[in-house]
C-alpha cells in the first residue's frame, strides 16, 4: 500500500481526459428517453382522488399503458375461457358491480407479464381477442368512491397460475370457502394491493379451469401496506359490523416484469410554499425501494399556504394560494399544470407531454419464476437491452446499477442488503410563454444568456475535473446549480430543478401558438400570440421535485430563491483583498520573499496561498517538515502584517495506515464504499486514496473536528481553508471522476448524489473553521466543486482556466451566471491558471479582476513566476493601480456583500437585472454593474485602446457611475484590509439628471459574528437632493462604534459653482467648508473634511 501511495503524480494526469462525454448522445439516460419519449407515452392526472391537505394537494399519475391488458400468447396450450372467469367472479359478488379491462393481444417473450395500475374502463368482455396461451386480464369494480379489485391470469401448464386479489370480508367466516386453495408466491413479487368485499358467504367452488387461492393473511409479504391509494371515504356498503371488526386478508402474487417506462403509478404533490413559490414532487406510488430525495440544502422545510380549489371544469382542477392573483391549472387528461397569472398564462409543465419517470425495478433474471430457473437465457436483442439497463460499460468500467449484484445475486455485507434498483432516470418539460431569454445552470464555459440547444448537444449538469476546459461548450465541468431563470418585459421567473445526480437540460425557442384556457375566462381565451421557450429537465435518478418560483421582478426571484437555499455567506473583509497563490510556493523562505516583494513594491495584498506540495506527501493537515519546518512562524510574520494565510485540504486521503487522519477515517467507517462493501479506492495526488463520505453527518462532524488547533498541529487562527479536487476527482476513473456505483452513507449510490459532494466538504469544512474559534470567527472556504446552497459556506472559482484571452473573455458571462443563481463570492484566475500569459494580457486580467468578487492570481505548477513586480514598471504600475483601486472601493464591495447576505441581491449584476425594462440589455454580458452604481466594461481583446461601452438607461451614467448614486471609499490605502481598518472614508456622489443622489454603507469589525448575534453594526444611508447631502441611519438595530471619518467628498454633474458650503453636525453647529469646483468636468470637490461616518449630519451647498 504504502508503494502505492508513492506513485509520483504528474500534472499531466490531470490533463483533459479524452474519454470525458462530449456529445449527450453517448450518455444513456438521455439517450434512452429521446429514444422512448418518440412513443408519445402520455400521462393522465386522477383528480377525481385528489386530497387536499394543510400542507399539500396530491393525486395519482398514470401513464396510458395503464388503459392496456396483456395477452401474453404462449405456444402449445390451452387457455381457459375468459367469459368463465368473469363469471365465476361475478358469481363470488354478484351484489357489486364490476368494470373489466378491455384485453389486448400483444406478442411478446415467454413469460413476461405487463400490467398496468388501476384505472376505469367499460364493462367489456371479449373473449374472441384472446387466443390459445397465457392469458393476463384485470378485473376492476367501484364500490361507492372505491375503485378495488384486479384479477390477474396466467394458466399456461398450470405451473403460473395466480389470482391476485384481496379479499376483505365481514367476517373471518367468509374466508373458509377460499382457505386451502393453492397458488404461486413469487420470491420477488411485484405487489399490487387490491381489495375485495364479498357479500354473499359460501360461493361455489371454481371450475377446474380456474386458479384457486391460498389463505396467506398471516404471512408477511414484501409489501404490508395494502391501502388502495385512490381510496377516499369509507365505503357505504361495508355494515358497522365490518368496520368493527379486524378485516382478512386473502393475497397471492405474481412475479412482474417490465421494461424501464410502464404503467406505475405516480403520486404528485403541489405545495404553495410563503412568498409566491409553487413546489411540484412526483414519485413512484410505492417504489421498489425509496428513491433519493436531495436533502440538506434548503435551509429549512419551506413554510406552505393552504391551496384552495378555486374553479375547474370536469377534467380539471384550478388551486390558488388565496394571497396574489397566481393559480395552478391542472388538466387532467393529458396531465398538463398551467401556472396563470392575471390570467396570462407564464409557464406551462408538460405540455409536451414529455414527462419521464423509469420506475424502479428487478433485473430481469431476478424476475424469472422458479419454475424456469433451468430455462436457458434469452439472447435476443430485446432482452440483452434490458440487461443492459442494469449493466453499462464504459471504456474500461462497468456501471452496475444494482447495488451489491454478484453472480449470485443480492448479497448481504458490511454495507447491509443493497436492494436491485435499475435505471431511474426522470424527466419534465416547461414551456415559457413570452420568453426568449434564459440564464443560469452553471457551471459552463458559455454565453450568460442560454443558448437553443436544437439538435446539439444539452446543458450538462455533472460536476467534473476539467483540466483546461473548452470556452463555448455545454459539457458539465466543476459545479451544478440546477437553477434557471427566464426574463422578458414584465416578468421574471425562475425553475428550481432539486436533484444531484447527472442532469441534462434542452432549450429550444419556438414560433408561438395561440394558447387558450377558455375556462380561466374571456382574458385568457384572447391571448396574443407569442414566442415560447422549452426547457427540459432530464436527470438520471431521483424524483422529480421542481420549485416555481414566480417573481414578478428579478429581486423577487432572488429572494424566493435565497429563501430556499439560502443567502451569501457574510464574508471576513480581509476575503475581499487580493488573494496571492500558485502552485506551489516551495518554503518558508519563499513565501517570506513574495510577500516582501508586496511591501517593497508598494502593493497591498490580503492572502498567501500554499497549494499541495506543503504537505508531507500530500497528506492533509500535515506540514513538510524540510520545506516548512516552523508554519506558526511563518503565520505570524504575516500576521504583523494583518495578512492571511490559505492552504488546501482535497476530498481525498493517503491510502497510509501510518497517517492518523486515514487510520481514524478506515476505523470508523467513514470512506465511501465500492458497491461490494469495500473501501472505494483511487488514484489522486497522493497516489492510492480513499475518499471521505461527507454526505454522512458523522464523517462531517469528525473532519469538522480536524481544523481545531489541537488536532491541525502548525495551524493558528489566520490560517483559512481551499477544497479543491472535490467534484471528485479521481485521476483513472470514469471521466476522472467516481463510479457511479460506488456506495454512500444510508446505501445510496454515487449516482444519486455526485453534484453534492463538494457541497457537503465545503459545508463541514466551514464548519470546522467555525467550531475551532468557538463560534465567534466568520470561515473563509474556497472551493471547486460547488451545487445550490454552495453560497452559505463561501465562495467559487471558475477551476482551471487557460492564460488566454479567450478566458479572459468568457470568465465575465460565467461569473454573471454563478451571480444570478445565488454564488455573488465568485472570481477566475488572474492571468489564466495554465500557461504563461503575455505581459498585456495580465494586466487586462488584474484589471477585470479587482472588479470582480474573489481576487485571485493563481498558476499552475511548471509556468513562470508572475508576481505583479516581474513584468516591467510600466506593466506593474499597471497592475499596482488596478490592485489599489479594489482597495480604495472595499468599502462599496463590503456593502454589496451585506446586501447580498441580508436581501438577497447580487454583488455582480447582467445590466438586465438593473434594467428590466430594456430589451437592449437582456443579451449583454461583456459588460455589467456592480451593485447598482458601478457599470464595468473590461478590457479582453488584445492591442485594444478603444471599446465600445453600453450605456444604459437615460444619462444616468456619467464617467460609468450611474447617476443617482452615492459610493464609498477608502482614502488611504494600507498594506492590507485590516491595516484600513480606521483609515478615513470618502464619498462619490454622482448626481442624476434631477439632481439627487441616494447610496449606503455597512460597516462592522470585519471578522466576527458579532454584527449578527450582538447587532454590533452600523448601517448608514446617504442622499443628496436640493443642494444638501444628509448622511442618516438605515438600521436603528446597529449599534457599532466607529471613530471613522468622511474626509473627502467628490460630487459629480453638479451644473453651476456654489457659492458656499456648510457643514451641519447633529447638535446644530455649522463648518465652512473649502472647496474646489471644476467646470470642465461638473465636478465638486470637498477635502479635509473631519465628519463622523456614524453620525448624523448634513452638508449644505448653495
Amino acid at each position: 500500500m504504502e508503494a502505492a501511495g508513492k506513485e509520483e503524480i504528474s500534472v499531466e494526469d490531470e490533463a483533459v481526459d479524452k474519454t470525458i462525454f462530449k456529445d449527450c448522445s453517448k450518455i444513456a439516460f438521455y439517450r434512452r428517453q429521446k429514444q422512448r419519449l418518440t412513443e408519445k407515452a402520455a400521462y393522465q392526472a386522477l383528480l377525481d382522488s385528489v386530497t387536499t391537505g394543510k400542507d399539500s394537494t396530491r393525486f395519482q399519475i398514470i401513464n396510458e399503458v395503464a388503459k392496456r391488458v396483456v395477452a401474453v400468447p404462449c405456444s402449445g396450450q390451452e387457455s381457459p375461457s375468459i367469459l368463465g372467469e368473469a363469471q365465476y367472479i361475478e358469481h363470488l359478488n354478484s351484489p357489486l358491480s364490476w368494470i373489466c379491462a378491455e384485453a389486448e393481444k400483444m406478442r411478446l417473450k415467454h413469460s413476461e407479464y405487463q400490467c398496468g395500475p388501476k384505472c376505469k374502463f367499460s364493462m367489456q368482455l371479449h373473449t374472441s381477442e384472446v387466443s390459445s396461451g397465457s392469458v393476463h386480464m384485470v378485473f376492476y369494480r367501484t364500490v361507492g368512491n372505491f375503485l378495488y379489485t384486479h384479477l390477474y391470469l396466467d394458466p399456461e401448464n398450470g405451473s403460473n397460475n395466480a389470482v391476485q386479489f384481496k379479499y376483505q370480508s365481514q367476517s373471518p367466516s367468509d374466508l373458509d370457502a377460499l382457505k386451502g386453495r393453492e397458488a404461486t408466491v413469487q420470491e420477488d413479487p411485484w405487489e399490487l394491493s387490491t381489495r375485495q368485499h364479498v357479500a354473499q358467504k359460501g360461493a361455489e367452488e371454481p371450475s377446474k379451469q380456474v386458479p384457486v387461492i391460498q389463505d396467506i393473511s398471516n404471512k408477511a409479504p414484501k409489501t404490508e401496506n395494502f391501502e388502495d391509494p385512490l381510496e377516499q371515504t369509507p365505503c357505504s356498503d361495508f355494515t358497522d359490523e365490518a368496520d368493527s371488526d379486524e378485516p382478512s386478508t386473502v393475497s397471492a402474487y405474481l412475479p412482474y416484469t417490465s421494461k424501464t417506462l410502464k404503467a406505475v403509478p405516480l403520486l404528485a404533490e403541489v405545495y404553495g410554499i410563503e412568498g409566491n413559490i409553487f413546489r411540484l414532487k412526483i414519485n413512484e406510488e410505492t417504489p421498489l425501494k425509496p428513491r433519493y430525495e436531495v436533502p440538506d440544502v434548503l435551509t429549512s422545510k419551506p413554510s406552505t399556504v393552504r391551496l384552495t380549489s378555486c374553479s375547474g371544469d370536469t377534467g380539471s382542477l384550478v388551486l390558488a394560494d388565496g394571497k396574489g392573483d397566481l393559480k395552478c391549472h391542472i388538466t387532467a387528461n393529458p396531465f398538463k399544470v398551467d401556472l396563470v397569472s392575471e390570467e396570462e398564462v407564464v409557464m406551462s409543465i408538460n405540455s409536451l407531454g414529455q414527462l419521464y419517470f423509469e420506475h424502479l425495478q428487478n433485473p430481469l433474471m431476478q424476475r424469472a419464476t422458479k419454475e424456469n430457473e433451468d430455462t436457458s437465457v434469452d439472447t435476443t436483442q430485446e432482452n440483452q437491452d434490458e440487461l443492459c439497463l442494469w449493466e453499462e460499460k464504459f471504456e474500461n468500467f462497468v456501471d452496475v446499477k444494482v447495488n451489491g449484484k454478484t453472480d449470485t445475486g443480492v448479497k448481504q455485507n458490511s454495507v447491509g442488503i443493497l436492494v436491485p434498483a435499475g435505471p431511474a432516470s426522470i424527466g419534465l418539460d416547461f414551456s415559457l410563454h413570452g420568453f426568449e431569454h434564459l440564464y443560469g445552470i452553471p457551471q459552463h464555459a458559455e454565453s450568460h444568456q442560454l443558448k437553443n440547444t436544437g439538435d446539439g448537444d444539452a446543458y450538462r449538469l455533472y460536476n467534473l475535473d476539467v483540466y483546461g476546459y473548452k470556452v463555448h461548450d455545454k459539457m458539465g465541468i466543476y459545479g451544478s446549480v440546477p437553477y434557471l431563470l427566464a426574463h422578458k418585459l414584465g416578468r421574471t421567473l425562475g425553475i428550481f430543478w432539486l436533484n444531484a445526480s447527472e442532469t441534462l437540460v434542452e432549450i429550444s425557442t419556438e414560433p408561438a401558438v395561440k394558447y387558450t384556457l377558455t375556462q380561466m375566462g374571456p382574458v385568457a381565451a384572447k391571448q396574443k400570440v407569442e414566442s415560447r421557450t422549452d426547457v427540459r429537465w432530464m436527470s438520471e435518478s431521483g424524483i422529480i421535485d421542481v420549485f416555481l418560483l414566480t417573481g414578478p421582478t428579478p429581486s423577487d426571484v432572488f429572494r424566493q430563491y435565497s429563501y430556499l437555499t439560502g443567502t451569501q455567506a457574510m464574508p471576513p473583509l480581509f476575503s475581499l483583498g487580493y488573494h496571492q497563490c500558485r502552485w506551489n510556493y516551495e518554503d518558508e523562505q519563499d513565501v517570506k520573499a513574495v510577500d516582501a516583494g508586496f511591501d517593497e513594491h508598494d502593493i497591498p495584498y490580503d492572502v498567501m496561498w500554499l497549494d499541495i506540495e506543503h504537505t508531507e506527501g500530500k497528506r492533509y493537515f500535515t506540514w513538510d517538515k524540510k520545506r516548512f519546518p516552523n508554519p506558526k512562524r511563518m503565520q505570524e510574520l504575516l500576521r504583523s502584517k494583518k495578512r492571511k494565510l490559505v492552504v488546501i485540504s482535497d476530498p481525498h486521503i493517503k491510502v497510509d495506515p501510518n497517517y492518523s487522519v486515514y487510520a481514524k477515517a478506515k476505523e470508523q467507517g467513514f470512506f465511501v464504499r465500492n458497491h461490494d462493501g469495500g473501501d472505494f479506492e483511487g488514484v489522486c495526488w497522493p497516489g492510492l486514496s480513499s475518499y471521505l463520505d461527507f454526505t454522512n453527518p458523522k464523517v462531517r462532524e469528525w473532519y469538522s473536528s480536524l481544523f481545531a488547533f489541537s488536532v491541525y498541529q502548525g495551524s493558528t487562527d489566520i490560517l483559512h481553508v481551499w477544497n479543491d479536487m472535490n467534484e471528485p476527482s479521481v485521476f483513472r476513473g470514469p471521466e476522472l471522476t467516481m463510479q457511479k456505483n460506488a456506495i454512500h452513507h444510508g446505501n445510496w449510490e454515487h449516482r444519486e448524489l455526485h453534484n453534492i459532494y463538494g457541497f457537503y466538504q465545503q459545508m463541514a469544512t466551514a464548519e470546522g473553521l467555525i467550531q475551532r474559534s468557538k463560534g465567534k470567527e466568520r470561515p473563509f472556504v474556497l472551493t471547486r466543486s460547488f451545487f445550490a446552497g454552495s453560497q452559505k459556506y463561501g465562495a467559487v472559482w471558475t477551476g482551471d482556466n487557460t492564460a488566454e484571452w479567450s478566458y479572459l473573455k468568457i470568465s465575465v458571462p460565467m461569473l454573471l451566471t454563478l451571480s444570478i443563481t445565488g454564488i455573488s463570492f465568485c472570481g477566475a484566475d488572474i492571468g489564466g491558471f495554465i500557461g504563461n500569459p503575455e505581459a498585456e494580457l495580465l494586466v487586462r486580467w488584474y484589471q477585470a479582476g479587482a472588479y470582480q468578487p474573489f481576487f485571485r492570481s493563481h498558476a499552475t505548477k511548471n509556468t513562470r513566476r508572475r508576481e505583479p513586480w516581474l513584468f516591467g514598471e510600466k506593466h506593474t504600475q499597471l497592475i499596482r493601480e488596478a490592485i489599489r483601486e479594489r482597495y480604495a472601493l472595499l468599502p462599496y464591495w463590503y456593502s454589496l456583500f451585506y446586501f447580498a447576505h441580508v436581501a438577497s441581491q447580487p454583488v455582480m449584476r447582467p445590466l438586465w437585472i438593473e434594467f428590466p425594462g430594456e430589451l437592449e440589455t437582456f443579451g449583454v454580458e461583456d459588460e455589467y454593474m456592480l451593485g447598482s452604481a458601478l457599470l464595468v466594461h473590461p478590457v479582453t481583446e488584445p492591442k485594444a485602446t478603444v471599446v465600445d461601452v453600453f450605456l444604459p438607461g437615460s444619462n444616468e451614467i456619467p464617467v460609468f457611475q450611474r447617476g443617482g448614486s452615492v459610493v464609498p471609499i477608502k482614502t488611504t490605502i494600507g498594506k492590507s484590509t485590516g491595516c484600513m481598518t480606521d483609515s478615513p472614508y470618502g464619498l462619490r456622489v454622482a448626481l442624476s439628471t434631477k439632481g439627487s443622489a441616494v447610496g449606503e454603507v455597512y460597516l462592522d469589525d470585519g471578522h466576527s459574528f458579532q454584527y449578527l448575534h450582538q447587532k454590533q453594526f452600523m448601517h448608514r444611508k446617504f442622499s443628496f437632493s436640493s443642494g444638501v447631502l444628509i448622511n442618516s441611519c438605515a438600521d436603528e438595530r446597529g449599534r457599532y462604534p466607529s471613530k471613522c471619518i468622511v474626509e473627502q467628498i467628490f460630487v459629480l454633474g453638479l451644473k453651476k459653482q456654489p457659492s458656499s458650503v456648510t457643514a451641519h453636525s447633529s447638535d446644530g453647529k455649522a463648518q465652512p467648508v473649502a472647496f474646489t469646483y471644476c467646470a470642465k468636468t461638473s465636478t465638486l470637490s470637498l477635502e479635509k473634511l473631519s465628519l463622523n461616518i456614524g453620525a448624523d449630519w448634513k452638508v449644505h451647498i448653495q
